[in-house]
C-alpha cells in the first residue's frame, strides 16, 4: 500500500492552519507568516508547497468548500430531497455561529480583489441554487423550471441571511423563523 506523499500532507496541514488563522484573525490577519507558525512551518516551506498568498486562499476555499465533494454545491453530497437540503441549511451544523462563518466571511473578503477566488465561491452557491431547484423540480413536477430556480435562490438567501445574522444575534429563535420562511416560499410552487 502507498503511503500518502509528503507534499500533500504539507499542503493539508497548511491549508487546515489557514482556515484556523482565518477563524482566529480575519482574512487580513492571515498573513502568511501567522499562517506558517500556526503551521508550525516556516514561510518558505508554506511557498514552496502552496505559492503565494493568493494561491493559498483559493485552494483552502476549493478544498473548504469542495473537499470530498461531488459537484459544486454547499449542500452534503447525498443531499436527496428538500427535506434533507432544509434540514442541513437550517440545522445545527450549517446555521449556527461559529468559525466556520468567520472563514466564509473572510474568503468573501479576499474574493472583492481575486477574481479566481471569487469565481469558486460564486460557483459553490450557484451549483447550491442549481441543485435545491432540480429537488424542487423533482418534488413539484407541475411547476414552472424557472419557479424552481427563483425559489431555490431564495432559500439560498434566507439560510445565508440566517447564517451571517446568528454570528451577531441570536440563531435560536432566528432560524426556526428562516426556516419557516424558507417553507413558506417553497409551498408558492403548490
Amino acid at each position: 500500500m502507498a503511503r500518502p506523499s509528503v507534499a500533500e500532507e504539507r499542503v493539508r496541514q497548511i491549508v487546515d492552519a489557514t482556515t484556523r488563522t482565518i477563524a482566529a484573525h480575519g482574512i487580513t490577519g492571515a498573513s502568511l507568516e501567522r499562517i506558517a507558525e500556526e503551521a508550525g512551518m516556516s514561510r518558505g516551506h508554506v511557498r514552496h508547497f502552496v505559492g503565494n498568498r493568493e494561491e493559498l486562499l483559493r485552494e483552502s476555499a476549493r478544498r473548504f468548500y469542495y473537499d470530498g465533494a461531488e459537484g459544486e454545491s454547499i449542500l452534503p453530497q447525498g443531499t436527496a430531497d428538500i427535506g434533507a437540503a432544509l434540514d442541513y441549511l437550517f440545522g445545527a451544523e450549517f446555521a449556527s455561529p461559529g468559525n466556520e462563518n468567520a472563514i466564509v466571511l473572510g474568503f468573501v473578503e479576499a474574493s472583492r480583489s481575486d477574481p479566481m477566488l471569487a469565481e469558486l465561491l460564486v460557483s459553490a452557491y450557484r451549483g447550491t441554487h442549481r441543485m435545491l431547484g432540480d429537488l424542487l423540480a423533482t418534488e413539484h413536477p407541475e411547476a414552472v423550471g424557472t419557479a424552481c430556480a427563483s425559489v431555490a435562490y431564495g432559500v439560498v438567501g434566507i439560510a445565508l441571511h440566517n447564517v451571517f445574522l446568528s454570528d451577531i444575534a441570536s440563531a435560536a429563535t432566528g432560524t426556526a423563523t428562516a426556516r419557516a420562511a424558507a417553507e413558506r416560499l417553497i409551498s408558492t410552487l403548490d
